[in-house]
Parts: C-alpha cells; structure tokens; sequence
C-alpha cells in the first residue's frame, strides 16, 4: 500500500469529510486546500505504460509523502482527542517517526490505536471482524521500537486488514 491508499482508506474506515481532513492536516501545520487533499484522495496509477489519456489522469494525482502521512496521523489524534497541553521541557513539533518504507504500516497501526482510544483488545476485535486472527503477542510485537529484538514488521496484509475492519466496525 502506499501512503494515498493508506489516506484513502483511514478517511473511508472513519467515514472523514473533505473539510475535516483539511483541518486534521492543519492541525498538525500542513496547509492543504480541499482541492488539494481531493487529490490525495484518487488512488496512484501504476506509472509502467503511460498513453497520452492516463496522463491526464495522472497530473490529476497529487503524491502523498511520509511527512504529509504521519503530519495527518497527528493531526487526527488532535482531532479525535483534542490539542494536548504542551510541557516547558517537550519539543514543539515531534520529531518524525516514518523513517523508511518498512515501519509505515507500523506508524499508522500505533496512531490510529492513540487516535481512537483502542485498547488492545479493541484492536484485536478490529482484526477479528476482518477474518484475521490476531495474537496479543504479535500485536505487542508491532507496537514495539523497531530494533527490539520481539519487533514485527507490519506487513501491507495487517495494516489493510486492520483498515478494512475498523471501516466493518464503524460503517453499521
């Protein structure tokens, strides 16, 4: 998955309008327009064969970088828990934790848990409601610090399967 799919599928799961994505981006410091955030929201094209129509189609798609994600993660756990009370001692903004490919699904599984109140057990419904049996030590294994020597890469099959059954879970 990339980071426009990942987007695409956290708004659907979460059921977001296109003004509350723009303010979620705002409110980690991302100034987007709707326009903007519209275009994040069409799914890439694989770019192999380009014809003269998908290329239009194309300039349509606007990338969503791994700053971009993790600012709208952010952004979504103020939206969802409010602004917290910023500490004499904490950093103004927080240092970025997507650093390479390997740990974004990782990232989006910790946010989406901080951002909805998940407990452990909440997050193993999720993935129960999407066919996928979940142990609490493979899900303590993606919460860990990578480097851990019990940390799990979250694979793309996790972190869709999570996305699909949190949108199950809300959608009823």
């Amino acid at each position: 998955m990339d980071n426009n799919d990942i987007l695409i599928r956290i708004r659907y799961a979460l059921d977001i309008k296109d003004a509350d994505m723009v303010e979620i981006f705002k409110n980690d410091g991302v100034e987007l327009t709707i326009e903007e955030v519209r275009k994040m929201l069409i799914k890439s094209k694989d770019s192999g064969s380009v014809d003269v129509e998908v290329l239009d189609e194309i300039e349509e798609n606007r990338i969503c970088s791994n700053a971009e994600l993790e600012s709208f993660l952010n952004g979504l756990i103020i939206f969802k828990r409010g602004k917290q009370d910023e500490k004499s001692d904490q950093p103004v903004k927080p240092v970025l934790s997507i650093k390479n490919k390997q740990n974004i699904n990782n990232i989006v599984l910790k946010k989406l848990k901080i951002a909805l109140s998940l407990t452990s057990e909440d997050m193993l419904d999720v993935f129960n409601e999407a066919g996928i049996n979940v142990t609490k030590g493979e899900l303590s294994a993606l919460f860990r610090k990578e480097g851990h020597k019990h940390y799990k890469e979250c694979g793309d099959k996790y972190a869709r399967n999570f996305l699909k059954g949190l949108a199950l879970k809300n959608r009823r």
